[in-house]
Order: C-alpha cells, then structure tokens, then sequence
C-alpha cells in the first residue's frame, strides 16, 4: 500500500460559478497529474488551534483537514492552499504567486485577530513557574524592566518550558501573553547575562510587536534590533549563547 502525505504546521464573486472544494482539488491536481487518474478527495475541517492544514493520499484517497477558521476563505485563497498542499504532497516547487496569495490573507487584519482568538480559546499553553532551580524570571523580569523600560511593561505570563529545548532558547506567544524560556538555561552553571539577554530579547517582542506588510510579517523590525543592541553585555551574552 502507498501512502503520501504532507504537512502545511467562500465567499464567492456575485455571478460567479462556484466550485466546491472537490472540485478546486480535482483541478489542481490534474494540473500536476494530468495523466494520473484523479483520486477520490475527502474534506473535513476541524477546530484546529491554528490554521493548520493536512493532506494524505492513501489507497486511491486524497484526504484534507483542514482547519475550520479557513472555512470562510475567498476560493481564490482555498486553490493557493490547494496548490501549495498538493506541490508539497508530490515533492514539486511551490508556485511563489499561491505561496504569496495564502500568505496575504493570512496576515489581513482581521484574520489575524481571528486566529489570535481561536488560539486564546483552544490552545493550551504548556509552561511551569517562572521559580527555577535557579533563576526567577519574576524577579529577572522586573529588573530588566526598571533598567530597559522604566518599570512601565506590564508583566506578561513568565515561566519555564517543560522540557530543556536547545534549539529554541525563549519565546513570546502573543495569543496567550505569555513569555516562556528554555529549561536548559536554569542552571548552576549557565551565566545570568545570558538568561537576562533571552528574557530581555522576548521582552522586546512586546514592545515592538511584528509588522505584517502584504505576504509578509517582520518580527525583528529595525526598531527591534537598534534597541536589542542596547542590551548592556550584547556582545558577550551572544557568545554565552553560541557556546551553550
């Protein structure tokens, strides 16, 4: 038995002729397969946490999830998913013109604000406390705050990560306000300079949240990146980091 598969982590025009998205997938998918017998397609939405997208071909089957929140998508958005999920299912190029017209309707305003909501509601932040075995990112955070930002950020969610992630040092979820640091720099041996630069460097997200511009989201500005650099020990605490 073969099986395929790939990952992504209407409201149509008046007069239009409205395809179902059976149909949006039968085109494409001649279009990439024009003398490949057309499989049978199968789409089921489901309440997905982000708009997440999923897609099998197994026994003569092509199988979609898809989130719910694209439910309402243009027809034009749901043929670039289409065409992006299929490329990535045969191993092709992703057309640049599909991959910059998802992208786009992703970062409208008000689907933004929409997946940010359904995040809040379904999404389950797994985070600990922010007391370590050493370090307090309570106390670091209010110390960073009065030197950096005059005391005036409101403190967000701060806590551990369950599990000690080296690839992934900190990170900030807007969704749930919450700013969460890698177990592995809660030890004896890790340097403080370096905690309090992840910790600062998460901190900096609230204060210069990301920019979506067309298809694209900047989440390091150049407003960003002036004021990391006036992180006392930003040279040092890089080269902490590299060395961890």
């Amino acid at each position: 038995m073969q099986v395929e598969s790939a990952v992504l982590t209407a409201q149509p025009d008046a007069g239009a002729v409205v395809e179902s998205l059976e149909q949006i997938y039968q085109r494409v998918f001649l279009r990439l397969r024009p003398r490949t017998a057309i499989p049978d397609i199968r789409v089921e939405f489901r309440r997905y946490a982000n708009a997440n997208a999923q897609i099998h071909l197994e026994s003569g089957t092509l199988r979609l999830r898809l989130a719910d929140t694209l439910e309402g998508a243009p027809a034009n958005v749901m043929e670039a998913l289409a065409e992006i999920l299929l490329a990535k299912l045969f191993r092709r190029p992703v057309p640049a013109d599909s991959n910059d017209r998802y992208r786009r309707y992703l970062n409208r305003r008000d689907v933004r604000r929409s997946l940010d909501l359904v995040r809040q509601i379904r999404g389950r932040k797994r985070v600990e406390g922010p007391r370590g075995i050493r370090y307090d990112l309570d106390q670091i955070f209010e110390d960073l705050n009065f030197r950096y930002f005059h005391g005036l950020m409101a403190r967000p969610i701060l806590g551990w990560s369950p599990f000690a992630s080296r690839t992934l040092l900190g990170h900030y979820d807007p969704s749930h306000n919450a700013i969460v640091l890698s177990r592995i720099l809660d030890r004896i041996d890790t340097p403080r300079l370096a905690v309090e630069y992840v910790l600062f460097h998460e901190m900096l997200h609230l204060r210069f949240p990301a920019e979506h511009t067309g298809a694209r989201r900047r989440v390091h500005t150049r407003d960003f990146k002036n004021a990391e650099r006036q992180f006392e020990g930003f040279g040092e605490a890089q080269k902490l980091l590299r060395s961890l």
